[in-house]
């Protein structure tokens, strides 16, 4: 019963019904839970994030669709910045969903940002999920202009929408007339598991690091991390 009431409180933070018998709670449930808690008596989340991505995706695009005349590829970048699961992990991290989630304790003690922000992102597709199969499609596009689409001022005067390759491109060459390079630091893990730590370079000066899995990941979180090392 106390379970209930937190649940239906964290709903209202939302600014969202709580239906006893609905789907909010499994929207909360992470994979990885089930495995230490074979009774849990729901199921993960995951087709609930897969109801919600294309949800997001279509209330997005007809927001986009109706309030500007820019050409398609404009828009699409647009769509890419809001519905991206760094904006999404953003956006759960404002509303505080973390401290909710019914994790394992591995998961639950895993302090990578990009672990986290995976399963944050996706918790937020799962509430769309489960907002559209209790509520309806009113209620999931009142919660989706609330909370995501209303970042799209900030992506846009930031330029979020633009890569972070790109946009660390084009401030380095405006501010500085240079042209940034990027140098793979160190390989590590099997070669079916590699990680590629990339630096970002101006010239000489080793401006900021970033991990990934293939070179490309390594260097989009490297010009990323550049970005905000430079405040740029």
């Amino acid at each position: 019963m106390n379970e209930d009431k937190e649940l239906k409180k964290f709903a209202k933070s939302l600014g969202i019904s709580y239906l006893p018998d609905g789907h909010f709670k499994q929207a909360l449930v992470h994979r990885s839970y089930l495995n230490e808690h074979a009774d849990f008596p729901i199921g993960h989340n995951e087709r609930l994030e897969f109801l919600g991505d294309a949800v997001l995706e279509l209330v997005v695009t007809e927001y986009l669709f109706e309030s500007f005349d820019n050409p398609e590829g404009e828009l699409t970048n647009y769509r890419a910045a809001l519905v991206n699961g760094q904006n999404l992990a953003k956006v759960a991290r404002t509303l505080e969903v973390e401290p909710q989630l019914y994790l394992s304790k591995g998961e639950a003690q895993d302090t990578s940002e990009k672990s986290r922000n995976y399963i944050l992102a996706n918790s937020m597709e799962a509430i769309i999920g489960s907002l559209y199969l209790d509520f309806g499609w009113e209620e999931s596009k009142n919660f989706i202009h609330h909370h995501i689409i209303s970042t799209l001022p900030d992506i846009l005067e930031k330029k979020l929408y633009i890569d972070p390759k790109s946009r660390f491109q084009e401030e380095s060459q405006s501010r500085m007339s240079t042209t940034p390079s990027y140098k793979v630091l160190e390989e590590s893990g099997p070669d079916h598991k590699k990680t590629f730590r990339v630096g970002a370079f101006l010239g000489k000066e080793l401006v900021a690091e970033g991990l990934g899995t293939s070179k490309q990941e390594g260097q989009v979180e490297a010009a990323q991390n550049a970005l905000e090392a430079k405040g740029w």
